[in-house]
């Protein structure tokens, strides 16, 4: 079965299912959309590898990192294998070097972690057929992705921002950092960077 290279398009809290996230991925030569409901925890470690975000203390996939680099574990690649009655199942495919092992995980999970090794990100078609989108689409689950992923981002915490001292705003990185909101600490770190 041929593999489709998916890429992340967006991350943004779910409209339709409160305290959970709407994680949008793409098909790398193509218009569909595959959008994938996960949770707080996941979204926000998938957030800071995007983000490159050094939390105060390692997360969960951090550990993952480390434990396989301990035991001479390479991440190969991350393939979101099957979709069963709505819930999205996920591989991780990794080696040490003389054979080759798969995990069965979250794709949430899995992403979060092909993210920390830099791998690759894959679907089969068929999955991309039941359940992926068509950027452009009408249906209550493409106007909430099309929405996330077309929309301009507010402005209101960059013009916040534009007013404040380099000391005020380290001290806003610190409290973001503190009540563990790295998309905003992210924001604050680049603008602290870019009047440095």
């Amino acid at each position: 079965m041929n593999k489709i290279k998916l890429e992340i398009l967006g991350l943004s809290p779910s409209q339709s299912q409160a305290g959970s996230f709407m994680l949008v991925l793409g098909e790398e030569y193509g218009n569909r959309r595959l959008p994938i409901v996960i949770g707080m925890f996941e979204a926000q470690a998938i957030a800071i590898e995007v983000e490159k975000i050094q939390p105060n203390r390692p997360m969960t996939h951090d550990l993952f990192k480390s434990f396989a680099k301990a035991f001479n574990y390479k991440i190969t690649e991350v393939v979101i294998s099957d979709l069963r009655e709505g819930i999205f199942f996920a591989r991780i495919v990794c080696t040490d070097g003389m054979r080759e092992t798969t995990i069965d995980a979250r794709p949430s999970d899995a992403i979060a972690i092909a993210l920390r090794f830099n791998v690759p990100l894959y679907t089969y078609e068929t999955i991309l057929s039941e359940a992926g989108i068509v950027a452009g689409s009408q249906s209550d689950a493409g106007e909430e992705i099309e929405e996330m992923v077309q929309a301009p981002k507010p402005r209101s915490l960059s013009e916040q921002m534009k007013g404040m001292s380099l000391d005020e705003l380290h001290k806003l990185l610190e409290d973001t950092l503190n009540n563990e909101e790295y998309e905003k600490a992210a924001k604050i770190r680049d603008e602290i960077s870019r009047r440095n």
